[in-house]
């Protein structure tokens, strides 16, 4: 994913996900709570949906942030985004048919 982030040039990076943060999602009437709260929220987002993934490889995208522009850079346009499209077009096309 970050190699076909890296190629798209998109920028992401990998988040620590690491059992300090279980505790910010757990919940006293389910198996786990869906928000982790501010502290850590896109990193307790993704161990939210590795809870499910099992030992099947998964990735999070925290597009929220980075959905909106107000200004134009020179990777990208004033606007939508589209934040992680041209990343998961590159991952998609770059595995064996």
């Amino acid at each position: 994913m970050l190699a076909a982030a890296q190629t798209a040039g998109e920028r992401m990076w990998q988040l620590p996900v690491d059992d300090d943060y279980r505790e910010l999602y757990k919940s006293s009437i389910a198996d786990f709570a869906n928000t982790g709260g501010r502290p850590g929220g896109a990193i307790t987002g993704a161990m939210f949906i590795g809870e499910f993934a099992g030992d099947t490889p998964w990735v999070h995208l925290d597009i929220a942030g980075t959905r909106w522009a107000n200004d134009e850079k020179p990777y990208r346009c004033k606007g939508p985004t589209g934040h992680g499209v041209r990343t998961l077009v590159k991952l998609l096309t770059s595995l064996p048919a």
